[in-house]
């Protein structure tokens, strides 16, 4: 039965929690481990049920051409060129019997192997040894006696109770064939596969899409009947007996992937789960993320927020850099306009921002704390210098001015008094024309400011201010700086005249 993940409806589930009755998605649950069907639900921490792919497994006749295709990949096509063309070359005595019994066995273990492995979700052949191995070929015994049990069943049913009820029990037996072949594939019990209380608990749990499988077999039966029959009608011996022998080996293993198939397709019913496995055979690292990404999700669609927030606080004391936990926390932030959160982390915000060059972020953070408290002040000067740096080349002038005002004050002795001060002097000459307080700042640099390179940059810009040109440094420091350095010219010229 399809069930979708109650957190991305559209995605399959591959769990499902009994307590709490929610289903969930391999993206809700990245820290299970699916190969040991173990995970625990992320509400009530009580252990989920793996579903396996029963909730994404295509229906079986929509892969019709896979199951034609499926006898010509290399190991089945090998199995059954080796079980068609090696009889040819023996001769008739008793070794020629033997070899070709064997080889008639080997064909049918491999098919009761097709089976387990396409229930166990490999849509891939088995490999040949499957067919040639010592071991195995009491499944084929098994099966015999299956058949046995039938036959006797029927023969007692109209010996004791006449005509009509071994009609009854011959009709029931042959339409269970394929139920007994899957249950005798998957359990290795001849008791359970004659069992009729088995059977019928089998067909039953799959439905009508037992008779519609069972209306295919009946088709290709016959298909697979008429096209050997042909061959023999119409070709020479030679050609005709291995030609009937291929059509069908090639039948046999195509009805057995089926069956195998529709296991595959009702686990859930029928008490097992598996997932397909050969697009999964190399599964991905752990990684943490992915379940903190999980946990956010769910967290996110069930409206608690302050869990959310709980859980990005928690992995930013970890990793308090992460780019991707400070971007979720300050969206959270805003839409919930958390201003005491956004205060408790304004500092690792704006190192982001500025790493990150988010001036539309770090202008909408700044207003909102000025706003919460307006006489909210950086108190780290580098952070301060860095954010200054990065709104000046957006344009946002005032606000440099602004961020910047009385910097030599609040952090005497910084070595970040230079660089703060020298952009000063290019916000005011370069976005207001403002040249004699651009001097003034430039020479407070040169008398206060002993290091070589804000020496070096002060004397440029002085000769710069003198001559009334736009102050750039020998090589652009921003890119989106062009090469006068000129930016946003004239914006915000009456407030600067009035800071």
């Amino acid at each position: 039965m399809k069930r979708d993940c109650h957190y991305h409806p559209g995605d399959p589930a591959k769990w499902h929690c009994a307590d709490c009755q929610l289903h969930y998605c391999s993206s809700c649950m990245p820290d299970a481990d699916p190969l040991r069907q173990h995970g625990l639900c992320p509400h009530c921490t009580r252990p989920l049920k793996y579903l396996g792919a029963a909730s994404e497994v295509q229906p079986f006749w929509t892969r019709l051409p896979a199951f034609f295709r499926y006898p010509f990949s290399r190991d089945p096509l090998t199995v059954i060129l080796v079980c068609t063309l090696v009889p040819l070359f023996l001769t008739p005595n008793l070794v020629g019997l033997a070899v070709s019994f064997m080889l008639l066995l080997a064909l049918f273990k491999y098919t009761y192997a097709v089976i387990r492995r396409t229930a166990d979700g490999h849509m891939t052949p088995p490999p040949l040894s499957e067919a040639y191995s010592g071991s195995g070929f009491a499944i084929v015994l098994k099966q015999a006696v299956v058949f046995l049990a039938m036959v006797a069943a029927t023969a007692f049913a109209t010996y004791s109770l006449g005509y009509l009820a071994g009609l009854l029990v011959m009709a029931f037996a042959v339409l269970a064939l394929p139920a007994s072949i899957m249950v005798l594939a998957m359990e290795q019990s001849v008791r359970a596969a004659i069992n009729p209380m088995n059977l019928a608990l089998l067909i039953s749990r799959i439905g009508w899409h037992y008779f519609l499988l069972y209306v295919f077999l009946v088709l290709l039966t016959i298909a697979s009947a008429e096209a050997q029959s042909f061959a023999w009608s119409h070709l020479d011996p030679l050609i005709a007996n291995p030609l009937a022998g291929f059509l069908n080996s090639a039948y046999t293993l195509i009805l057995f992937h089926m069956l195998g198939y529709l296991l595959f397709e009702y686990q859930e019913e029928l008490g097992f789960a598996s997932d397909l496995q050969d697009e999964n055979e190399a599964l991905p690292a752990r990684d943490r993320s992915r379940g903190v990404d999980a946990d956010i999700d769910m967290n996110l669609k069930d409206g608690r927020y302050s869990r959310v927030s709980a859980i990005l606080e928690e992995t930013l004391k970890r990793d308090p850099h992460n780019p991707v936990r400070l971007a979720q926390l300050f969206r959270l932030c805003e839409a919930r306009n958390d201003t005491d959160a956004l205060t408790r982390h304004h500092v690792k915000l704006m190192r982001w921002m500025a790493g990150e060059r988010k001036s539309k972020e770090l202008t909408s953070l700044l207003d909102t704390l000025e706003n919460a408290s307006p006489d909210f002040q950086l108190q780290d000067p580098e952070l301060m210098v860095a954010c200054a740096e990065m709104l000046f080349h957006q344009g946002e002038l005032k606000r440099v001015l602004q961020l910047l005002k009385d910097f030599h004050k609040r952090f005497e002795g910084s070595d970040q008094i230079g660089p703060a001060y020298l952009l000063v002097a290019r916000t005011l000459a370069n976005g207001f024309g403002q040249w004699d307080k651009a001097k003034s700042y430039l020479k407070f640099v040169q008398k206060t400011c002993p290091e070589p390179g804000t020496q070096e940059l002060a004397t440029l810009y002085l000769q710069q201010v003198d001559q009334a040109q736009p102050l750039k440094a020998p090589k652009a420091s921003f890119g989106p700086i062009d090469e006068a350095g000129q930016i946003g010219e004239g914006r915000g010229t009456q407030e600067a005249r009035s800071f």
